[in-house]
C-alpha cells in the first residue's frame, strides 16, 4: 500500500490558533496521521510584503487571495503591529497536536525572517535562529524535536549540518522525488531528506483557470499510482481554514485510492536506509512558486 506523508507547515499565530484545530478535526475524521511543523517565535508575516518586487510574487498573490487566507491583522504583524510570540501565546494548542497522537517538529523560529535571509547568512546567524527554535520546542513539549521542515524550502549548508549536529534522523527541507541523503560541500550527511514530492495547493490554484475542484482532481490524479509514495505539504493558514473542504476531499480521495496517511517518523521507519541514494543540495525554481528554493539534485557519483 502506497504512503502519503502529510507534512503541515504552521507559519502564523492565526494558523496555529484557528487552522491547527480544524486540521486535527479533519485528520480524526479520516483516521489520518500528520507531522505538524511549528513556527515557534515571533510572527512577522507583514515583512513578507517586501517580496512584492520578486518576479512572480504578485501573480501568486492574485491567485491565492493572501489577505483572505491570512487575514489583514496577520499581514500587519511586523509593520503596523508588533509581531506576537507564537510559542508563548499558542503553546497549549501546539500540545493538543501531540496529545492527539500526531508528530510535532520545528518549522522555524521566525518564518518570514528565515525565509528571506537564510540563503546568504553565515553559520553564527543560522545556529542562533535554529537554536532558538530548538530551545522553545523543548520548553513547550518537554523533549527535543525529532523532525524539521524548513520555511519556504529555504536552507543553507550550515542549516543542513545543524540537523546532523542535533542527531535528527530525518528532515523535509526541499522539493524532489524520493527520500535520500543530502550532500553538502561534497560530504554526504547522516540524516534522511524526505522532499515534498507533490505540488502544493497554492501552486496549483488559479493556474490555467484551475479552481478548488480542479486542484483536488489534479492532486488525486498524481497519486493514483498504487505503489508510489509521496510527501504532501499543506499549510495551516490555507487547508486549515478557507480551504478545509478541499483538504477533506483530498483525504477522502486518498483513502479511496488505498493510501496510508502517515507522519514523517512513520515513513522513516519503513525506509531501507542502506539502499537510499545520495543527492546534492541545489537551488532552482518550480512552477507556481516565485523565487528559488531547495531542490534534490542529480544523484551523487
Amino acid at each position: 500500500m502506497a504512503k502519503i506523508v502529510l507534512k503541515i507547515d504552521v507559519d502564523t499565530l492565526r494558523g496555529t490558533r484557528e487552522g491547527v484545530p480544524n486540521l486535527l478535526a479533519a485528520l480524526a475524521e479520516h483516521d489520518a496521521q500528520a507531522t505538524f511543523l511549528f513556527s515557534l517565535g515571533p510572527d512577522h508575516t507583514g515583512w513578507a510584503l517586501k517580496r512584492v518586487f520578486r518576479p512572480g510574487f504578485l501573480k501568486k498573490v492574485s491567485r491565492t487571495s493572501v489577505v483572505e487566507h491570512y487575514g489583514l491583522k496577520t499581514l500587519m504583524y511586523g509593520t503596523l503591529l508588533p509581531g506576537p510570540d507564537i510559542g508563548k501565546r499558542a503553546a497549549d494548542i501546539m500540545r493538543t497536536v501531540q496529545s492527539a497522537g500526531h508528530e510535532t517538529g520545528i518549522h522555524t523560529w521566525d518564518h518570514t525572517y528565515w525565509q528571506d535571509n537564510v540563503r546568504t547568512r553565515d553559520a553564527a546567524w543560522t545556529q542562533r535562529q535554529m537554536s532558538q527554535a530548538h530551545a522553545r520546542f523543548a520548553q513547550i513539549f518537554g523533549a527535543p524535536p525529532l523532525a524539521h521542515g524548513a520555511a519556504g524550502w529555504q536552507m543553507n549548508n550550515h542549516a543542513f549540518r545543524q540537523i546532523d549536529a542535533w542527531g535528527m534522523k530525518y528532515s523535509s527541507d526541499g522539493r524532489g522525488r524520493a527520500p535520500h541523503y543530502p550532500v553538502v560541500d561534497g560530504v554526504r550527511l547522516n540524516h534522511v531528506q524526505m522532499p515534498t514530492t507533490l505540488p502544493t495547493v497554492d501552486e496549483l490554484l488559479g493556474i490555467d483557470g484551475r479552481d478548488i475542484d480542479g486542484v483536488a482532481e489534479h492532486l488525486l490524479a498524481l497519486t493514483r499510482h498504487p505503489a508510489q509514495d509521496h510527501v504532501f505539504t499543506l499549510h495551516a493558514e490555507l487547508e486549515g481554514q478557507k480551504l478545509a473542504p478541499l483538504f477533506r476531499r483530498l483525504l477522502a480521495g486518498w483513502r479511496r485510492q488505498g493510501h496510508d496517511l502517515i507522519t514523517m517518523g512513520q515513513y522513516y521507519e519503513t525506509l531501507d536506509l542502506a539502499a537510499l541514494p545520495a543527492h546534492p543540495v541545489v537551488w532552482g525554481e518550480i512552477p507556481g512558486r516565485s523565487g528559488d528554493l531547495i531542490l534534490e539534485g542529480p544523484a551523487a557519483a
